[in-house]
């Protein structure tokens, strides 16, 4: 017969046993659970990265038009035959939206293309509305020079207004869809150019191609185009693998930004580039164009910190954008937004939205730009700095005379910048 003390050691050696197996059951089971979620949460990304990510399925149907004598230009040959400009590093945000770090005969490039149709505007996400039912459809086979001229005449007409200079840039708009500089647009070239024309970056390339911050246009095959690469492509220069990007904190990651961002200098004369095209797109040539997502994304800058458009599918003719969102049925201000930023009111005796944005370019611009200047401003400017930017973020459309302070802060906030960078080494 056992004893006390014998009893009581069996029990506590059978009580250690069983809580070390339950420790040990326990531990198992939180790690199979975290092994779990993360392969879980690794498939739907990798899921959505493959959905986004369609460069195969892009230059197949591009390659398929060419091949059979449907399309033209200058990137056809080299993607389509010579295999010397291919697709590297997925960039897409949006699966009918591709865009890809390239190469291109051994210079880097960025190519992007569009993979579907949309046959309506979706308002706060779809910014490029696809006209055609069937791709490549228009001009048709015995339209001439002449009526092609008519038919982009027309399309400017409605995108840009009625503006006495746009047979102008129907002649420019000519000379780039003649890929081969042959001095005659073949019907496959015209095609591939009516398809661009429908993207408002193409438009905006062109009409800007001799301005500093746009990207030059490399070439173009059907509605697939290559356009200059950008070194740093944000302005906070930071860029971490997605797996990573999932489990930072959007707070954080606001933080870490902030951290990676070039010299003050440097940022003075990024932020001035940046100035610069809100000049460039602000009543230009050809009338006026929209920034509807002014985000760091969308900007970047070369070595010399000379600012470039990373993306601008989202800058859009004040003209169209009009015509696009008036007359929109409305409960509040909130369904009268196209983009993130092109904001108009709803008007709330007819239930429509008005179709003047409320915030002009440079307002969004200097909001962009506010913490990013003013983190590690000389102390010197920076009461001044901030009060000036203060005053931009708050310039209105409705404003009475608002170009000319819209001019004048412009020019203010330029000046007061280049005054304290332009002895640096970094100007």
């Amino acid at each position: 017969m056992l004893s006390w003390c014998q009893m009581n050691d069996h029990y506590v050696f059978f009580y250690s046993q069983a809580r070390f197996s339950y420790v040990r059951m326990k531990y198992l089971f939180f790690s199979w659970l975290v092994v779990f979620v993360g392969s879980w949460i690794i498939y739907v990304q990798y899921s959505t990265y493959t959905e986004l990510c369609r460069g195969k399925d892009c230059k197949k149907i591009i390659c398929d038009k060419y091949k059979t004598g449907v399309i033209d230009g200058p990137a056809c040959n080299s993607l389509c035959v010579t295999e010397t400009l291919y697709f590297g590093k997925c960039l897409s945000t949006k699966p009918n939206n591709q865009m890809y770090l390239g190469i291109w005969d051994n210079l880097p490039g960025v190519v992007k293309c569009q993979m579907e149709q949309a046959l309506h505007l979706d308002f706060g996400t779809e910014l490029e509305p696809r006209k055609e039912i069937v791709l490549f459809d228009k001009p048709t086979r015995g339209t001439t020079v002449q009526k092609f001229k008519e038919m982009v005449y027309s399309l400017f007409k409605a995108k840009l207004g009625d503006q006495g200079n746009l047979s102008e840039l129907v002649n420019l708009i000519l000379t780039v869809a003649d890929g081969d500089k042959d001095g005659q647009v073949s019907l496959g070239e015209a095609k591939s150019a009516w398809a661009l024309l429908q993207l408002n970056e193409f438009l905006l390339m062109v009409i800007l191609q001799d301005k500093e911050h746009t990207p030059k246009l490399m070439g173009f095959c059907g509605d697939l185009y290559v356009m200059e690469s950008v070194e740093y492509t944000s302005l906070y220069g930071v860029s971490l693998p997605w797996v990573i990007e999932l489990f930072i904190p959007s707070g954080f990651r606001r933080s870490m930004d902030q951290l990676f961002t070039p010299s003050w200098p440097r940022k003075a004369k990024i932020a001035i580039g940046l100035l610069e095209f809100v000049e460039d797109v602000f009543h230009g040539p050809y009338g006026n164009f929209l920034m509807c997502d002014t985000s760091a994304k969308n900007l970047g800058y070369n070595e010399k910190y000379d600012l470039k458009m990373v993306d601008m599918r989202k800058i859009v003719p004040e003209t169209n954008l009009k015509e696009l969102i008036k007359d929109r049925h409305c409960e509040s201000d909130l369904d009268c937004v196209y983009g993130t930023d092109c904001r108009t009111s709803c008007d709330q005796n007819t239930m429509k939205c008005t179709s003047e944005v409320i915030q002009p370019n440079l307002a969004k611009a200097c909001q962009l730009l506010k913490d990013y200047l003013l983190r590690g401003a000389p102390s010197e400017i920076r009461e001044e700095l901030e009060k000036q930017l203060y005053s931009c973020i708050a310039l209105k459309v409705t404003a009475n005379q608002m170009e000319m302070e819209h001019s004048l802060i412009l020019n203010n906030l330029k000046t007061l910048l280049w005054k304290k960078i332009s002895y640096t080494n970094d100007s």
